[in-house]
């Protein structure tokens, strides 16, 4: 690969990088609140973001997620939420590793998603039981709308990894 086609492709990857970061952050302010925050649509995107740049994904993750938190009024969870989602979209994307036939298996997008949302939910659980922030037994009510979000997440993202254009401009 010559140095111009490299140099096209990290231009590429950084441009689908700042697409999904934006699509992140209108996925996390599509929002249902809850007593301590809210349900989103965020990590649907980060999961599909996770296919189409693997690894990658942490950065649309942790940039997306952080400026909906600031501009949400949660500018106490943006480091954590930078954090949390750039680790869940570096864990999904290294999981989604393509197939000998680049073809991601099923088997494996469902493990990615799955740990990529326990991701989310632990580290909540775990900022949130902070003695500064509301301590472990309100942080307990968080843990089920975070699972609804996780589920929520796993399933409207893995079909949309079958979605023929995400394959075209995987990167």
């Amino acid at each position: 690969m010559s140095d111009h086609e490299k140099n096209k492709k990290i231009i590429k990857k950084i441009a689908y990088t700042g697409v999904l970061a934006a699509f992140i952050y209108i996925g996390t302010q599509l929002h249902i609140p809850t007593a301590i925050g809210h349900v989103n649509l965020g990590d649907l995107v980060i999961l599909v973001a996770a296919y189409i740049l693997g690894p990658f994904s942490a950065i649309a993750g942790a940039i997306g997620s952080m400026l909906a938190d600031l501009t949400a009024g949660y500018p106490q969870y943006a480091i954590p939420t930078f954090l949390i989602k750039g680790i869940m979209g570096l864990v999904a994307g290294l999981l989604m590793k393509r197939n000998g036939e680049n073809k991601v298996p099923l088997v494996r997008k469902l493990t990615a998603a799955v740990v990529a949302e326990l991701i989310m939910v632990a580290g909540y659980f775990g900022f949130e039981s902070l003695p500064f922030m509301y301590g472990v037994e309100a942080a307990l009510g968080s843990v089920v709308p975070n699972l609804i979000q996780a589920a929520a997440a796993i399933i409207g993202a893995i079909p949309l990894t079958y979605v023929k254009l995400f394959d075209r401009i995987r990167v």
